[in-house]
């Protein structure tokens, strides 16, 4: 069987980190393409060689841009790809500009499509991850759903035919790399010389909070002002926004700090009091590490991390002041993004559906 993956952004290294492993594993060509949505350092390159991720087979370079022009490019350059290697499976990874550019471009090509992380809503029709996660779901041809509430969205809207639970392969690489950095001390305590569990992390990056200065100045304002040091792990779009608006990331309790890779990030979530946050995967992984948990919106994919106690949504400034501080949450043993075994799942259900090559 001959896979593509295409990815472009953070997240996505993360879940590719594990498909590649289990790839690897049962013999399967394994061919990624990285759209060059994310560019910086932190963001891109440094996670391939702390999850000992293979080097991509090919880089588009495509960058930054407005929604259409980024996702036009992509469209473009992906197009040519998949022509060149003719694969059994092009394999989308989440929610992203490239994630829709890729399941555009091999669907035009007759070519099978998987989502990986399937079925994931928010109902937020605002958020461009909705548009992008929705029609790529439509689309594809085998969906890859991480839980049983994504299973039931699915379902709902015809496509269970098409549809498998295979678990969150987040959870995969989390539980590795969280095993492989426990006991060790938060890079953050390090530097700033704060307490063990004496501070906050934070990441903002999402549209709807940097693209609006009033919006991104009322977060902003509300974590320069909570009871404990706050550090800012600032995406290089929050970055642009705040100078674009002159809003300062290093205030008050406030304090900007560059993207962390991915095995100290998951070090300093676990020496945190808590992470305040509008990403997605983080929110899961808090949850999964244990971590209080508070986003700054007003939904969430991840219901299950609300429902357990260990996240509050919290879209206002007053609201993030107040779940940051809560008191820490019931314990619990509930295990809704699966057993660390999703990506073995993902390889096998892709070589049941791939006739042999002749």
């Amino acid at each position: 069987m001959r896979l593509v993956s295409v990815v472009g952004a953070r997240p996505q290294f993360i879940k590719l980190a594990p498909i590649a492993k289990a790839a690897r594993a049962a013999s399967v060509e394994h061919v990624i393409v990285h759209t060059g949505q994310h560019y910086d350092p932190m963001l891109s390159e440094v996670f391939f060689g702390d999850l000992g991720i293979p080097t991509p087979d090919v880089y588009l370079g495509i960058g930054s841009g407005s929604h259409g022009a980024q996702t036009g490019a992509m469209l473009h350059a992906i197009e040519g790809v998949l022509t060149a290697q003719k694969p059994d499976w092009v394999l989308v990874y989440g929610d992203t500009n490239s994630t829709i550019a890729a399941a555009l471009s091999a669907v035009k090509l007759h070519l099978r499509v998987a989502h990986l992380e399937a079925g994931l809503r928010s109902f937020n029709r605002r958020m461009p991850e909705e548009h992008n996660r929705v029609l790529t779901d439509h689309a594809a041809d085998l969906l890859l759903a991480p839980t049983r509430v994504a299973m039931d969205h699915l379902t709902a809207e015809g496509l269970a035919s098409r549809a498998v639970l295979v678990g969150d392969v987040m959870t995969d690489v989390l539980l590795e790399v969280r095993d492989r950095v426990a006991g060790l001390q938060s890079p953050l305590v390090r530097e700033f010389a704060v307490a063990p569990g004496g501070h906050y992390i934070a990441t903002i990056h999402r549209a709807e909070n940097t693209d609006d200065p009033l919006r991104l100045a009322e977060l902003v304002g509300a974590l320069s002002r909570l009871d404990r040091p706050v550090v800012l792990l600032a995406h290089p779009r929050l970055t642009a926004a705040a100078a674009v608006h002159g809003i300062s990331l290093t205030r008050g309790s406030l304090i900007a700090h560059t993207p962390l890779a991915y095995p100290d990030l998951v070090a300093a979530a676990m020496g945190s009091a808590g992470v305040i946050t509008d990403s997605g995967g983080l929110q899961k992984e808090a949850f999964l590490l244990r971590v209080p948990c508070t986003t700054a919106r007003s939904e969430t994919e991840w219901v299950e991390t609300v429902e357990l106690g260990w996240n509050v949504l919290a879209p206002t400034a007053r609201e993030i002041a107040a779940a940051a501080s809560r008191a820490a949450p019931t314990p619990t043993d509930a295990v809704p993004y699966g057993d660390g075994r999703a990506a073995t799942r993902v390889i096998r259900e892709l070589l049941l559906r791939t006739p042999e090559r002749h």
